[in-house]
């Protein structure tokens, strides 16, 4: 049975034709841009930097939840952070740093990023 995704335009030319972006792609850029923030462990459901050249990019866009209206993105990411660095910094900063990924990516304006922080790694 074939998955059904998503999928949003972001570009049509003239002449050429469209671009369209499926659901997935936004969310796996969402992963990336949170996991390159500093203090993020994981994506929730324990999905390391490590594991995700062997699982695949798929992976990624667990813990993470995108809906788009209208070419506006709202993202809900679900994330593991490191002791000992600021919640709310760390949270800051990934949203900052997905709204920018997302918006220079594919041209979607994003609404909100909303985080959840799912668990605190303690282990080292």
């Amino acid at each position: 049975m074939e998955e059904t995704r998503n999928t949003y335009k972001i570009y049509e030319g003239s002449h050429i034709g469209e671009v369209q972006i499926a659901d997935d792609v936004v969310a796996i850029i969402a992963g990336l841009a949170a996991m390159e923030v500093k203090g993020v462990a994981s994506m929730a459901g324990n999905i390391t930097s490590e594991l995700i050249s062997k699982l695949g990019m798929k992976k990624l866009s667990k813990g993470v939840n995108i809906v788009v209206e209208d070419g506006v993105v709202t993202v809900s990411l679900s994330l593991n952070l490191e002791y000992k660095f600021n919640l709310v910094e760390v949270s800051s900063k990934v949203q900052e740093k997905v709204k920018s990924a997302i918006e220079n990516m594919t041209g979607l304006k994003v609404a909100s990023v909303n985080v959840s922080i799912a668990s605190v790694n303690v282990q080292k």
